[in-house]
């Protein structure tokens, strides 16, 4: 089998679409050898964030001298992104040979009426590589929700972690910040860590304190304070920190925001319990972890003359994020916004925080059947900001934005990870001298 016969046999899968429970997955992994038995984890769920934690918790460890596995969902550039070890993505002949393994076991659960969806063949295909390799500890990001997510399989990780709560999957994970963070502590496990992000909405703390003091955890709150800024900049932050559990000294990271110094927070919080739980992560491993960590498409600047911001920012949590970003970084500039949105999405609300900001939007569609067409996006979009124009092809949609955007102004483009990964490939283009 060749790597893009796995893909597709991956993709197959698609059309099962995504269903609750974890008894088919659960019976799939033991089919197949139960990897998870064999591997340690560090489990991670939230609405925002958990990109960049992840990484910034997994690199750390690759520097600390650990064999560190990294599961994402979803990829931005690469399909391959959502298995990593030490920083590489997994080989395509790797690929489609744990593929070619573990298809026939789903093709004959399929004949047996227990459907695989793809999310569930993919966490089963990393669970293999990652036992094979013999990873130290495997950094876990969930994909949707928690309590139902196919990665919540595991036992009681080295720690739990939830990042920021926002209104993301209200059809599927509830429609208030209480219903959300009750979903993503599904998470946490008997006897077990857990830290949460320290800036959360009204009511998602006390969820969270609840579900740890229920599972009998040891709770840490990653208070936003430990962090003190002394730099912030397009060329990220450079801070110290200090809690209970340790403190270090220059740090640096290139992520752009401040919302990735409560992320980082977060991080260094759950690199203190692994220390206490006896991983031996020395400061300057931490140091150097941060400041080679590296996440596309959170706020990535990808030009300066004009500036150039991708985000994948997609829901009110990161909305508010971006916008933040921008009053911080943008004040002054004439910026040009090019936005394309998921039609499940809580568009009025992302629109509202950020089209204010922007002097001209540009609208597109992404490369997804649940896309908002550009038309229909130029509809609502016409509420928040007078300068739109309505484009489908990305090329020309960036060129436009640079022959509006002069040498000191900046053009940011926003809306949805599926547009993300086609518009960064689109500008590093347009870019090359």
């Amino acid at each position: 089998m060749t790597y893009n016969e796995a893909v597709k046999k991956i993709n197959s899968l698609l059309v099962f679409g995504s269903k609750p429970g974890l008894e088919r997955v659960s019976e799939l992994v033991k089919r197949i050898g139960s990897p998870d038995k064999k591997l340690k984890f560090v489990h991670i769920a939230g609405t925002n964030g958990k990109g960049s934690t992840t990484e910034l918790i997994a690199n750390t460890l690759t520097k600390a001298g650990y064999k560190t596995g990294m599961f994402i969902s979803p990829f931005v550039i690469d399909f391959r992104e959502r298995f990593q070890i030490d920083g590489k993505m997994i080989d395509e002949d790797e690929l489609a040979e744990i593929v070619e393994q573990i298809y026939p076991v789903v093709m004959q659960m399929k004949d047996e009426g227990k459907i695989i969806t793809e999310f569930e063949f993919v966490f089963a295909i990393a669970l293999v590589w990652y036992s094979s390799k013999k990873c130290d500890c495997v950094v876990l990001e969930t994909g949707l929700g928690g309590r139902f997510d196919a990665t919540n399989i595991i036992d009681t990780p080295l720690v739990s972690v939830i990042t920021s709560i926002s209104l993301d999957h209200t059809a599927i994970l509830g429609d208030t910040y209480e219903k959300i963070a009750f979903e993503k502590c599904g998470i946490i496990k008997p006897n077990g860590y857990t830290v949460a992000y320290g800036e959360q909405k009204d009511g998602v703390l006390d969820v969270i304190r609840n579900s740890a003091k229920e599972k009998n955890n040891k709770l840490y709150i990653a208070n936003v304070n430990s962090v003190t800024k002394k730099s912030s900049s397009l060329d990220g932050s450079e801070f110290s920190f200090s809690c209970d559990m340790f403190s270090t000294d220059d740090l640096k990271i290139r992520f752009i925001g401040e919302h990735q110094l409560k992320n980082s927070a977060t991080a260094l919080y759950t690199i203190g319990v692994l220390r206490e739980r006896g991983f031996n992560i020395p400061d300057s491993a931490i140091q150097d972890g941060f400041k080679t960590a590296f996440f596309p498409a959170r706020l990535e600047l990808l030009g300066k003359n004009p500036i150039v911001l991708l985000d994948g920012a997609h829901n009110p949590g990161g909305a508010e994020a971006l916008s933040r970003a921008i009053k911080d970084n943008l004040g002054g500039k004439k910026k040009t916004g090019i936005v394309g949105m998921l039609a499940d999405k809580d568009v009025h609300t992302a629109l509202s925080m950020l089209l204010p900001l922007f002097d001209e939007i540009i609208t597109v569609s992404p490369h997804s059947p649940r896309a908002m067409s550009s038309e229909m996006l130029a509809q609502t979009a016409k509420e928040y900001c007078n300068n739109i124009t309505v484009m489908n092809d990305y090329d020309e949609a960036f060129r436009k934005a640079l022959s509006c955007t002069d040498s000191d102004g900046a053009i940011v483009i926003f809306g949805s990870l599926f547009l993300a990964g086609d518009m960064r490939k689109v500008i590093i283009k347009n870019l090359k001298p």
